[in-house]
């Protein structure tokens, strides 16, 4: 899970999926991985989320963009900088995991500060629109807004990405087998 709004907001909307509970104070230098099983759309998932820690340097960073298969990228609505920071997060993503395209979810969180806005709803889904990402808009605090179909939607994707990467290196592995046995016919008959 990857954040470009406070710690404290990502660690939030994790601890609310997994124990719908709302936790006020956070250690900034505990990363934390979790496991967690569920049934989506009748099949037994497991997750493995990571909440990394506020003290991560580059090469962690980097680490960690490596270990996962799908990212949560999460703003502060009430905070337009942590939004201007979701599109050069994703450009590094896009490096990383190159050339495979990046599997995420564009959340924007505190929707219960509405009054405080400085994000727009509109805004949230023209930049999901360009990142070509589901987008929705929660509060950890609260529980407002579907935070658990937010981690069923990106299991959802990796699914779906692991089934045509798996499609495409099925017919990529055929076709090396198909070269290898010419070649061998080849050999044989000359």
């Amino acid at each position: 899970m990857a954040d470009s709004e406070s710690l404290e907001g990502q660690a939030a909307l994790v601890v609310r999926f997994l124990t719908k509970r709302f936790i006020w104070e956070y250690d900034p230098t505990l990363e934390s991985t979790y496991r967690h099983q569920a049934t989506i759309d009748d099949e037994v998932v497991t997750m493995e989320i990571l909440d990394t820690a506020g003290q991560e340097d580059t090469i962690q960073r980097e680490g960690h963009m490596r270990w996962g298969e799908g990212f949560v990228l999460v703003y502060d609505i009430t905070d337009r900088g942590s939004f201007e920071e979701v599109l050069p997060l994703k450009n590094i993503l896009d490096e990383i995991k190159k050339p495979k395209n990046v599997t995420l979810i564009l959340v924007g969180n505190k929707a219960d500060l509405d009054h405080s806005r400085q994000v727009s709803t509109e805004e949230g889904e023209k930049l999901a629109t360009e990142l070509a990402c589901a987008f929705y808009e929660c509060s950890a605090c609260t529980g407002e807004g579907n935070i658990t179909e937010i981690f069923y939607e990106l299991c959802r994707e990796v699914r779906r990405r692991r089934m045509v990467q798996g499609k495409t290196r099925r017919r990529s592995s055929t076709t090396h087998v198909k070269q290898a046995i010419n070649k061998m016919l080849t050999k044989i008959s000359s």
